[in-house]
């Protein structure tokens, strides 16, 4: 029996499946995701290799295209060159939902089992389009579902791949269900447990991590300035700019905060050699409460002239930098041209910083914290590195007016709930225009901050009690789905192939 919501045509299907798991990324709640897959999960049972492979690439471009459509507002580059880049980004993603639609219609052409595959190698193709440097774990569906906190809680044990597993679980078993296969009431049974355990089991773990004063923690002061990036560098702008920055450090110092914490590339300077930065260090030791400022800085070697995205941490017992070791492919930097130097020459009006290559642990009076900056807070494996090198809280600095008002801005503050979640530690957020926060370790968030809010606010950050599954082991879940994938895919090919 096929149910009428299968009797249309391929194109017809891509299109629902690419709008509803477009429309389960943030701010729109992710309900849409458990069911979102159904049409396109019909074109890989139904549809040759090659058909699957086309339909699925362009479900893709649709899903993308309204998930992403901010990579195309970036304000800090020209139109064209923003568009082609949101364009190349959404064409680029396209190609591993193309080849999970090509794997599973091969397998079920071979085997007609192709159902159980699905989840497993789903995990595998968001675990593979994590790496390299066009990796981009942003997409994972795990960012569908932050809003539900229950949900969300398994990924300290596998990682955000873990609610990819479960929701394309939901949508093979609801697949199966409406289709009439096996018995109806047992594969409504089967759902109901498949749905409800992540729930019951995140409820428990939610009320363990609930926050309270008795738990060691950190006061931390947060400026949200809110300052147009494009004035920022301007020479006319710049006295204002420090006056404004001042006085808001002046009223985060007032509240006698254990830090104070700045957004990502503060003041139009690079602080590590700029004179301001005695002003500062004067403040630091007067007060006893150091101060982390994101900055450009530089250094110079036998070859140039090397220019990082970077913060600087004015402590009580001198300062310390950190380089951003994930950058912004296209926007920050060219692929690949930390070893080929020469793409440097290429202009897409990008910058052209280097990538840092350690995990800067900050120390504050008896612990030790670290911080993330801007995209690299999509990065499992970047808060996993801080936190195994010492790291009890992190601290991400960003600059979302890049982005303008757009839900881009929504999705990066979502992602540092995963990044809470994955590692039970507490989180705090400096974004020049917004969205800045506190994120306990459970997820939840407090002293959330709008976009084009300026002000300054203080939270208590808890600090993490150990190592979670994830930190300590990582993506052990994704490689354990990798390894399930070809040992599947092997014992159909073999069993449509007896000897």
């Amino acid at each position: 029996m096929k149910h009428k919501v299968f009797n249309r045509s391929p194109f017809q299907l891509a299109i629902i499946s690419g709008i509803l798991i477009g429309c389960a990324f943030p701010p729109i709640p992710g309900v849409t995701a458990w069911f979102g897959f159904l049409p396109l999960i019909h074109i890989w049972q139904t549809q040759s290799p090659k058909e699957s492979a086309r339909w699925s690439f362009f479900a893709a471009v649709i899903a993308n295209l309204i998930s992403l459509y901010w990579i195309g507002l970036n304000s800090g580059a020209s139109i064209p060159i923003v568009l082609v880049s949101m364009i190349a980004a959404i064409l680029y993603l396209g190609i591993f939902w193309a080849s999970v639609g090509w794997l599973v219609a091969w397998v079920e052409k071979k085997t007609y089992y192709s159902l159980s595959l699905i989840p497993f190698l789903w995990v595998s193709m968001e675990w593979i389009r994590g790496f390299g440097p066009l990796g981009f774990p942003w997409a994972n569906l795990a960012t569908t579902q932050t809003v539900f906190l229950p949900v969300i809680q398994m990924v300290e044990f596998t990682g955000t791949e873990g609610v990819g597993f479960w929701v394309l679980l939901i949508n093979v078993v609801l697949y199966i269900t409406l289709r009439g296969q096996g018995n109806k009431r047992n594969a409504i049974i089967y759902l109901s447990i498949i749905f409800l355990i992540p729930w019951i089991y995140g409820t428990v773990r939610l009320a363990k991590y609930e926050f309270d004063e008795d738990q060691p923690y950190r006061n931390v002061a947060v400026l949200q300035p809110n300052v147009n990036p494009n004035k920022k560098w301007e020479t006319s702008y710049r006295n204002q700019l420090y006056q404004l920055m001042d006085s808001l450090h002046t009223k985060a110092m007032a509240m006698e905060p254990d830090l104070v914490l700045w957004p990502e590339a503060a003041l139009p300077v690079y602080m590590r050699v700029s004179s301001k930065r005695h002003q500062y260090e004067q403040q630091v030791m007067e007060t006893g409460i150091p101060i982390l400022m994101g900055t450009a800085d530089y250094t110079r070697d036998s070859n140039g002239r090397r220019v990082y995205n970077g913060a600087i941490y004015m402590g009580i017992n001198g300062n310390e930098m950190y380089h951003k070791i994930f950058l912004v492919p296209f926007a920050e930097y060219i692929p690949l041209s930390p070893r080929f130097p020469n793409l440097k020459k290429l202009n897409f009006g990008q910058a052209n910083f280097t990538p840092g290559s350690a995990f800067t642990t900050f120390p504050i009076d008896s612990i030790q914290f670290s911080n993330l900056i801007c995209y690299e807070s999509s990065y499992p494996m970047a808060a996993r590195g801080f936190i195994q090198n010492g790291a009890q809280f992190l601290t991400i600095e960003a600059n979302d007016a890049w982005l303008q008002n757009s839900s881009g801005v929504r999705q990066h503050f979502e992602l540092a709930r995963l990044r809470a979640v994955e590692s039970r530690i507490g989180i705090v957020r400096s974004a020049n225009t917004g969205i800045s926060g506190i994120i306990y370790p459970s997820g939840k968030v407090t002293e959330k901050i709008q976009y084009g809010e300026q002000t300054v606010f203080m939270g208590k950050v808890p600090l993490n009690q150990g190592m979670t599954f994830f930190t300590r082991y990582g993506s052990v879940f994704a490689h354990m789905c990798f390894i399930l994938t070809l040992i599947q895919i092997i014992w159909f090919i073999r069993r449509s192939n007896p000897s």
